[in-house]
């Protein structure tokens, strides 16, 4: 690979999104960039949370543009590692629309699966949400799309 081209996942069948870098998310709720599943069937959304002083709600929304017109809430699945310091996560979840509430250990993550399929027509646009916990709380939002429809070894932007 030269040096011109970029970073794709599996030789083009998947794109990595840094949705929210490292923040302290107790200065706002945080909304990751919003990204386009329109040419991919997957994504898997990792949160990743350092030191935690309150629990955030995470929800995802699906919208018909990266602006968000027509914003609303959808139900995920997720998996949770919510052990301090752990690396083996519980069964798989199920959330609603209304999302879920995260724990208070410190050096936690949680994987989010979202399948293309499951979005509404004409909402090819999803953003992942985390509310303020109120309290001095570190997280990250990455995002790993995959299943490219087009498959390219240099994986086009999925984001506004």
């Amino acid at each position: 690979m030269s040096a011109a081209q970029g970073f794709s996942i599996g030789e083009g069948q998947g794109h990595f999104i840094n949705g929210v870098a490292p923040v302290d998310i107790d200065a706002g709720a945080q909304t990751s960039d919003a990204f386009t599943m329109k040419n991919y069937t997957h994504a898997t959304v990792i949160i990743s949370l350092g030191v935690t002083g309150a629990a955030s709600t995470v929800t995802v929304k699906e919208s018909t543009d990266a602006s968000g017109s027509g914003a609303s809430a959808i139900a995920f699945a997720y998996y949770a590692e919510d052990t301090a310091a752990g690396d083996q996560t519980g069964a798989r979840t199920a959330a609603t629309s209304s999302g879920f509430s995260t724990s208070t250990n410190d050096g936690i993550y949680y994987i989010l699966e979202i399948d293309a399929e499951d979005l509404s027509d004409g909402s090819e646009w999803v953003t992942v949400h985390m509310t303020d916990p109120g309290a001095a709380t570190f997280a990250s939002i990455g995002i790993i799309l995959s299943g490219a429809r087009y498959a390219e070894v240099e994986a086009p932007t999925a984001i506004a």
